[in-house]
């Protein structure tokens, strides 16, 4: 793994967040020539405010095709908020998203795509792996599949998960797989929608360590082939190899404090 691929890139300047030159040049010529079509995200001063205040704020992010930013924070610093801000599942409050040149949430929904998040798309757990590839494809049409009959095998393969390393092979119930291995399904799964942009959520969670390395550079590989993936983990060590961009949360600024105690004050006042 390569740490000079790392970027610390806090968004707290309040501009977007981009890799170094040699970076970026090398992640264009793994875009171009790669078998995903990534998308550009450009983020600026993004922010959600849920019922009790501000969910993240202040985020400003550019990933171009073919580069790994992982979002990094502890349970509640916003991390899957903001993944699903950045796949169109999620509106912000302020500040302006494009993702492929794309401005609307539901446009951009057709070109990001969530590996497993558990709270938005938990796997049937009484479907095989077979059945969950089957349905995912299903959509695509009769035509489609037949001109694509390795789709399945190509999306695993590039996944990292190997259905003869399975219990049951491609049969083996969703309710049996390890973490690390419904973390593969659930990237392969997305692979098979196309998208120009991958969110992967909570990456290592509940993964063994020598594991979860291994699934970063899954990850950091689907990259070099061209696609924009965005993942979210609690542990900046474990990532900071393979990442191209590190985005820490929460994002805390004198402004923000400013701005939040101003908001309390004006709702006192109407109190």
């Amino acid at each position: 793994m390569d740490a000079q691929r790392t970027v610390d890139a806090t968004p707290a300047a309040g501009a977007p967040a981009t890799p170094s030159g040699g970076i970026s040049g090398g992640a264009s010529g793994g875009a171009s020539g790669g078998v995903f079509a990534g998308v550009e995200v450009v983020a600026r001063e993004l922010g959600v405010r849920g019922g009790h205040g501000w969910v993240y704020r202040h985020i400003s992010l550019h990933a171009a095709p073919g580069t790994l930013t992982v979002v990094t924070g502890e349970a509640g610093s916003g991390r899957t908020s903001l993944l699903l801000t950045l796949a169109g599942r999620m509106k912000p409050t302020e500040g302006t998203l494009t993702v492929g040149g794309l401005v609307a949430p539901r446009r951009i929904g057709q070109v990001a795509t969530l590996g497993l998040f558990p709270q938005v798309n938990p796997f049937d757990d009484a479907l095989s792996v077979r059945e969950h590839l089957r349905e995912r494809l299903r959509p695509h049409g009769f035509l489609w599949r037949r001109r694509h009959p390795d789709a399945a095998r190509s999306a695993l393969a590039h996944a990292g998960l190997d259905p003869g390393a399975l219990p049951h092979g491609d049969r083996t119930l969703a309710r049996e797989l390890t973490r690390d291995q419904a973390v593969r399904l659930g990237v392969a799964l997305a692979l098979l929608d196309q998208p120009g942009l991958l969110l992967v959520d909570d990456a290592g969670t509940g993964i063994p360590a020598g594991r979860r390395h291994a699934l970063w550079d899954t990850l950091r590989g689907l990259a070099d082939e061209g696609l924009t993936v965005v993942a979210a983990c609690t542990d900046t060590e474990e990532a900071a190899g393979v990442a191209t961009t590190l985005l820490p949360l929460p994002v805390e600024r004198v402004a923000a404090r400013r701005d939040d105690a101003r908001h309390d004050a004006e709702e006192g006042t109407r109190r």
